[in-house]
């Protein structure tokens, strides 16, 4: 997921690597909780539209939230919780990279989607010229 939000926001800063670390795994590497590709996800979309004060309306940014979610837990089974999207899959060192790639590819398009009438927020953004768009 690092990938994707580089694609979007260039160089990701160090304090938003760290933040999304103990993510992994479910949370703490539990694997009782939701899966960290889709907290990684979510984590992205934070960065690029989340408010910074409450007086901002959050409501679009909360549905899309629901919406990558829903798609995530539909590409998996049905599921978003990290032991069950594991348990599916078959054992090995990497494990996790199909269901990294299923997280990418419901989130690219829903970002995609909102992109145009929703400029990112914030200076994390890189724009068009980066995206090779511009």
């Amino acid at each position: 997921m690092l990938a994707v939000g580089e694609h979007y926001v260039g160089q990701v800063p160090e304090t938003l690597v760290r933040i999304s670390c103990p993510f992994a795994g479910g949370m703490g590497c539990d694997y009782k909780e939701a899966c960290g590709v889709l907290s990684g996800g979510i984590i992205i979309l934070g960065a690029l539209w989340g408010r910074v004060s409450p007086q901002e309306n959050d409501d679009w940014i909360q549905d899309l939230t629901c919406r990558y979610r829903d798609a995530f837990a539909e590409a998996n089974d049905g599921t978003s919780t990290c032991q069950i999207i594991r348990d599916s899959m078959p054992e090995g060192d990497k494990r996790c990279l199909p269901i990294v790639r299923r997280g990418i590819e419901v989130l690219v398009p829903l970002i995609g989607e909102v992109l145009e009438d929703n400029p990112p927020l914030g200076d994390l953004y890189v724009g068009a010229e980066h995206l090779g768009e511009g």
